[in-house]
């Protein structure tokens, strides 16, 4: 089995790429997640942007942004990482280490580059098949991942 490439996906709230949940692979196919306990910086007092969360939820279960950089670094340092392309996830990504103060690491870039057989948009087109046939939510980080490497396997099984 050949190694997969590093795909990520973060899910955000409805103010300016809040990051809530982030899920990412590693080589082997594996995924990590988590909940993010927001930073004290990005809570306004009428924030009301946590998505399908509580505050108290992400507070409770999430790790620090701090972390979750950490433990990024440790699985994908100097890599690009590849998304769905929603837009978000820069947005979110940005965030997380603009609140260390910190450049990332990572570059991002949509999956649909590492096909180059098809268009984009057969692309999307592919992955909105694959979360009605696997039953799977199109925000929740860790649908998008499972999406994104079963539909990687799909497309370089004839390679």
């Amino acid at each position: 089995m050949a190694d997969y490439p590093g795909f990520i996906a973060i899910e955000t709230g409805e103010d300016d790429g809040l990051p809530l949940a982030i899920a990412w692979s590693l080589t082997d196919g594996r995924v990590k997640q988590t909940l993010i306990h927001p930073d004290d910086s990005w809570i306004k007092e009428d924030t009301n942007a946590m998505g399908a969360y509580s505050i108290e939820e992400l507070e409770s279960l999430g790790v620090s942004p701090l972390e979750v950089i950490r433990e990024l670094e440790n699985d994908h340092f100097s890599a690009t990482l590849y998304t769905s392309d929603n837009g978000d996830d820069e947005a979110a990504l940005a965030r997380l280490f603009d609140t260390y103060g910190l450049d990332p690491f990572v570059e991002l870039a949509p999956a649909s580059v590492l096909y180059p057989s098809i268009t984009p948009g057969e692309w999307h087109r592919q992955r909105r098949e694959t979360f009605s046939e696997l039953g799977l939510e199109p925000m929740r980080p860790e649908h998008e991942l499972e999406v994104m490497l079963s539909l990687h396997q799909r497309l370089t099984e004839d390679d």
